[in-house]
């Protein structure tokens, strides 16, 4: 599975590569409520195809009704606002008092912008991040590699657009079992690619969550090959120290934003004490997530998912300080 920012610059390339120009467009903000967070992108064509999103409702169609028909972004990158007026935003399919606003940029089949767009596929490929740069009042454009994600930026009187393009977060699982089978498939529905590794061939033949790739390998080397990345999280989930704790030697010392291990509170004493024995520093060990989870009373195989998939999105969205909190005290052992 590929990243939407993937999947849409993707086609964007695939179109400019065949000849055919294309427009490309990104939400640069929105007010009250929007049904598409800021930074999401559409690629459409002049044939009617679309990659992509910035409402999941109406606004696409008029979008591509008002490029096609040569009313919008023609010859240079244009700021488009939707649902304007509250019979707009209610024709359009807009929440209730919100609005979007939008940048589109117009592209032609040139060397320069096929060369641009196949850098950012293969930024994104190679699971790095890449900076774009839209000028707006020139219609130029231009990209810098970076190290991490940044939020976007848009300057409305100077008409710039910086954006960051980033790939698909992963998700890597230690260990096939119940609980595995929950968090692979509601990770899978929050838009992860999902690795699940276990060395025992039997238990990773009868693991079967569609969508998911499964790797018969020792955890360490799978962790290094799969997850070690700042955009990948790892949870161990096997309830064996002899599987689990060798993918989460080597998982905390990587730039995986989230290591988390299910246990229970004695359980997971322990087996910060085996990882210090493992010659873990302790700041690596307190990186560890342990029990995994936000507490919210989870004892089922599903609902304990939800609580390790809730924490994780806690971590990966730096969410509301008090469900920071509480992530920072299931971390800390409390």
């Amino acid at each position: 599975m590929q990243s939407v920012d993937q999947q849409v610059l993707g086609q964007a390339r695939d179109w400019l590569r065949a000849g055919q120009p294309c427009w490309l467009a990104a939400v640069v903000a929105t007010y009250g409520s929007s049904p598409r967070p800021v930074g999401s992108l559409l690629t459409c064509n002049r044939d009617g195809r679309i990659e992509g999103s910035l409402s999941g409702g109406c606004v696409e169609d008029d979008l591509l009704e008002k490029l096609t028909a040569g009313q919008l972004a023609q010859d240079r990158p244009q700021f488009f606002r939707y649902g304007e007026t509250e019979e707009e935003a209610e024709q359009l399919g807009l929440p209730c008092g919100g609005h979007l606003d939008i940048v589109v940029e117009p592209h032609t089949p040139t060397p320069s912008s096929q060369a641009h767009f196949d850098h950012l596929v293969d930024r994104l490929a190679r699971r790095a991040c890449v900076e774009r740069t839209v000028l707006l009042k020139s219609g130029a454009f231009d990209y810098r590699d970076v190290e991490n994600h940044a939020d976007l930026r848009y300057d409305h009187e100077g008409g710039v657009l910086v954006q960051t393009y980033g790939p698909q977060d992963r998700l890597f699982v230690i260990g096939t079992n119940m609980v595995s089978a929950y968090v692979a498939e509601i990770a899978i529905a929050l838009g992860y690619d999902v690795v699940v590794c276990d060395p025992r061939p039997d238990r990773l033949e009868d693991f079967d969550v569609a969508g998911v790739k499964k790797v018969r390998e020792m955890p360490d080397d799978a962790v290094r090959r799969y997850a070690s990345d700042s955009h990948s999280a790892v949870v161990a989930l096997t309830h064996d120290p002899r599987i689990d704790d060798m993918g989460l030697m080597e998982a905390l010392k990587t730039d995986a934003f989230y290591v988390g291990a299910m246990g229970s509170g004695r359980t997971s004493s322990n087996r910060r004490g085996r990882l210090k024995q493992l010659e873990l520093s302790a700041s690596e060990i307190r990186r560890l997530h342990a029990p995994i989870g936000l507490p919210i009373g989870s004892k089922t195989p599903p609902e304990i998912a939800i609580a390790v998939l809730a924490e994780i999105t806690a971590v990966r969205k730096q969410c509301a300080p008090g469900a920071r909190l509480a992530v920072e005290r299931i971390a800390a052992g409390a």
